[in-house]
């Protein structure tokens, strides 16, 4: 795996260990899980790492838990209150009021006022801990194989010995109650009561290798999650458990959108693949890039907007059956894309958000 989602992954897997040793040794230092985001005039114009509207609102998620929200379609921003300075990687809101944002160290924060304020949920610390207490009662009742329940058991204890070492990647709600996060090594949790409680998903995901997931996702009644080495995992209306689709491309993916049955994905070197029958068969959709695609978004029109770590837009009007290059002034490298309100794009990376023209 020779790139990674931009500024989300290979920093948070690769560099958490390194991070939280050397700051354990600093004189006088604390934990980022217990230090509220430093106000900055330069919040929306530094790193960025997701977006979501929030009705006609659009808020930012980034570095040392910058959230920053505008009213105005993304031509100013004003900075949010939050409990932590984890970095923040990807945010959701189903509702106009009600949002999750998930990032480094085990960290799911929620907003009941449309992104201003914001509470934590879950964390590191407390993430190991309630997927031991979960398999130590439930394994044995949720796989009849005794071998894969003291698995679960242990894969719980080791997380539990890990800490806040390990970043959720993404979110996404359904409604104000139903929601997943997934993450760094495999991590799954849903919850069905806003985050009141979230319960791990280890048991019920083909991942065997614990592949990271990059992102989540509803596609009509099912739900989708995408990651490393082409995987691809579904949970199909009334089933139990995510299922591993096969794809004729073995490269990472950081996306996922689509509606009804057809399912469109895209990845590294420019890779966007499609299926129009709920994940069965795909084919590949020219893209005439060979950069990594971040994110994607769809407006209420069922415009697909793709964006790339070079700046690149692509959107397509055919339902992601074909994709045409949007001309943009100054190549930006995005994270993140939204369609603000009045139907401009916003686009957001290393360089903060932009409203494009």
């Amino acid at each position: 795996m020779n790139a990674k989602r931009a500024s989300i992954a290979a920093l948070a897997i690769a560099c958490a260990a390194a991070w939280g040793a050397q700051a354990a040794a600093d004189k006088g230092w604390r934990d980022v899980l217990d230090t509220p985001a430093a106000r900055s005039n330069l919040a929306s114009r530094a790193l960025l790492n997701g977006l979501a509207r929030a009705g006609d609102r659009i808020v930012g998620v980034g570095q040392r838990g910058h959230v920053v929200i505008s009213d105005d379609d993304g031509k100013s921003w004003r900075q949010a209150e939050v409990p932590v300075s984890s970095d923040l990687v990807a945010v959701s809101f189903p509702t106009a009021t009600d949002g999750w944002a998930v990032g480094h160290d085990g960290i799911v924060l929620h907003s009941k006022d449309g992104g201003q304020s914001w509470t934590t949920q879950l964390d590191g610390r407390r993430l190991g801990q309630v997927m031991f207490e979960y398999y130590s009662k439930s394994a044995s009742a949720l796989t009849d194989d005794p071998k894969r329940a003291a698995l679960l058991v242990e894969e719980a204890k080791r997380f539990q010995a890990q800490g806040a070492e390990n970043p959720f990647l993404d979110v996404w709600f359904r409604d104000a109650s139903n929601g997943y996060i997934v993450g760094a090594f495999g991590l799954v949790f849903r919850t069905a009561d806003g985050g009141a409680t979230w319960e791990p998903l280890q048991h019920a995901v083909e991942n065997p290798k614990a592949q990271h997931l990059y992102a989540v996702r509803g596609i009509g009644s099912d739900v989708y999650m995408v990651g490393e080495q082409g995987l691809l995992l579904k949970l199909a209306q009334g089933d139990t458990q995510f299922r591993a689709l096969e794809l004729p491309y073995k490269g990472t993916l950081f996306g996922v959108s689509g509606s009804g049955q057809t399912v469109v994905v895209h990845g590294l070197r420019g890779t966007v693949l499609r299926s129009t029958d709920g994940g069965h068969q795909w084919q590949q959709v020219p893209t005439g890039l060979q950069v990594g695609l971040t994110a994607s978004t769809r407006d209420s029109d069922g415009r697909l907007v793709i964006v790339s770590q070079a700046g690149h837009v692509l959107a397509s009007r055919d339902d992601g059956a074909s994709f045409k290059p949007v001309p943009v002034t100054g190549a930006l490298p995005a994270a993140a894309v939204i369609v603000a309100a009045h139907g401009n794009l916003v686009v957001a990376g290393p360089r903060g958000a932009v409203a494009l023209k």
